[in-house]
């Protein structure tokens, strides 16, 4: 049986891996990746060794850091980044969930302090299992799926 790749390689750049379904687009957004000028690959519902599917992302000539892997954590707690050189992967990592977030998110409650005083907007890791994250102003936790990214 012949295999062929389902996602062209690349000779420089990163690689997100194993995002789970539906949140490849949502990443692509959150790290504003449309407005580069460099060659972005994006595979949506991709098949897995095992069956499952998955999203992927490749960026050509762009090296994720440290902490845009963290926050990558919020929407894939199980991605993995392949950092690629010359074609081949030259650091392979996965991506840790912090134990805040910091001027990235934007805080649900419409009467938190955040929305109306010029302070970065602060979150706590509460669970991971389900992610929930708690507000440093407001006190109050809220599930992942209530958020929106900061403009």
């Amino acid at each position: 049986m012949q295999h062929k790749l389902q996602v062209e390689a690349i000779q420089h750049g990163s690689v997100i891996d194993h995002i789970p379904v539906q949140q490849g687009v949502k990443i692509i957004r959150f790290f504003n990746l449309t407005q580069t000028d460099e060659k972005i690959t994006i595979g949506l519902n991709l098949a897995t060794h095992t069956g499952q599917q998955k999203d992927l992302i490749k960026v050509e000539n762009t090296f994720i850091s440290d902490e845009q892997a963290n926050q990558l954590a919020l929407f894939a707690p199980r991605a993995t980044i392949n950092q690629i050189k010359n074609f081949k992967v030259v650091h392979k990592f996965q991506v840790q969930l912090p134990d805040s977030f910091i001027g990235v998110l934007a805080c649900p409650n419409s009467n938190c302090i955040s929305h109306h005083e010029p302070v970065d907007t602060r979150f706590y890791v509460k669970k991971k299992s389900t992610l929930k994250l708690k507000c440093h102003y407001c006190e109050k936790t809220f599930d992942h799926s209530f958020f929106r990214e900061l403009d």
